[in-house]
């Protein structure tokens, strides 16, 4: 999944922006989370969480 904004970017995880907890739940899935923020904007988040279908279900 991936979020983006229109906002001015810097966003810090080391600066106490909630970054940080949030990325400690993802990897809790063994997921990850991704933060793209340049000076300027946008910030783009990313997470990606592992998945398989669930059993007895066939994938389209």
């Amino acid at each position: 999944m991936e979020v983006r904004d229109d906002g001015t970017g810097g966003a810090d995880a080391s600066a106490g922006t909630g970054l940080t907890g949030l990325a400690d739940r993802i990897a809790v899935f063994d997921g990850t989370l991704t933060v793209s923020s340049p000076p300027g904007g946008p910030t783009v988040l990313r997470v990606r969480i592992p998945c398989e279908p669930a059993a007895g279900r066939m994938e389209s």
